[in-house]
């Protein structure tokens, strides 16, 4: 069995074909999904999702792309994560690819959610795009080895792999792994322990080859799969056995 560790089902595209999406996972053994907040006014919606559907689980997070609005506070965080079906903290991070100029604001939000995170004992879903030396960097002044998590959609080098995992942390690849074009990624892939290893497909986006362009949805996680086991010239099972169990061990407040 699979499980995609990052996906966003409540986005319209997903939501509207949910039976659809929900037999197209149990038809490629893709057994659980962690359903991703973005924003806390689409929280609820998250939870009603994990809350509805035994295997599936949600995080409470503000995604750093989004600039002026609801603010969380630890306090509202740690609140809204005391529930059996919220297993993380996130997602959360740093982009300073989408927005430049002065984004302290988004170091701010980051480290509220570590706090939260470390108050509530369950990991962070951490999104970093152009910004790796700042992400680190917060990870280890905030001390979030003190929960890990998961670098969700990664595309870093090896050598921000190795520090994420010597805090703790696992890494997470998306169907850009099976891009022709991803040749940094895919020597991530090749080198990366892997008892530190999640598959994702970060739907409704990313959808691997040969869905490209098309909405994604978690059935799709088996072709990340099936990719990162080629280049690491091991079977598709012993890959699927690896990060089932990894998923199982980083968010220790889910249940198969």
């Amino acid at each position: 069995m699979l499980v995609d560790s990052h996906c966003h089902l409540n986005f319209p595209e997903l939501l509207a074909n949910l039976p659809a999406i929900k037999q197209s996972m149990q038809d490629n053994q893709v057994s659980h999904a962690l359903c991703i907040s973005v924003t806390l006014p689409d929280f609820p919606q998250v939870l009603a999702l994990a809350e509805e559907n035994e295997n599936f689980y949600a995080s409470v997070g503000v995604h750093p792309d989004y600039e002026d609005i609801q603010e969380p506070t630890v306090e509202e965080l740690i609140k809204l994560a005391n529930h059996p079906k919220v297993i993380a903290i996130g997602e959360t991070g740093l982009d300073y690819f989408r927005l430049t100029g002065d984004l302290e604001w988004q170091r701010t939000r980051f480290r509220t959610h570590i706090r939260a995170a470390i108050a509530t004992g369950k990991p962070l879903v951490i999104h970093t795009r152009n910004s790796p030396e700042d992400t680190l960097r917060i990870m280890r002044e905030e001390n979030a080895q003190q929960v890990g998590g998961v670098m969700h959609c990664f595309t870093e080098s090896l050598d921000v792999a190795l520090e994420a995992i010597a805090l703790g942390f696992y890494i997470s690849f998306s169907g850009i792994i099976t891009f022709k074009n991803a040749h940094s990624i895919k020597e991530v892939a090749k080198h990366v322990p892997l008892d530190r290893i999640l598959v994702e497909t970060d739907s409704p986006y990313l959808a691997p080859t040969p869905y490209r362009g098309k909405t994604n949805q978690p059935s799709y996680v088996k072709h990340v799969a099936e990719e990162v086991a080629n280049l690491r010239g091991i079977s598709f099972d012993t890959l699927s056995t690896a990060t089932t169990e990894n998923f199982f061990r980083l968010f220790k407040h889910a249940k198969r």
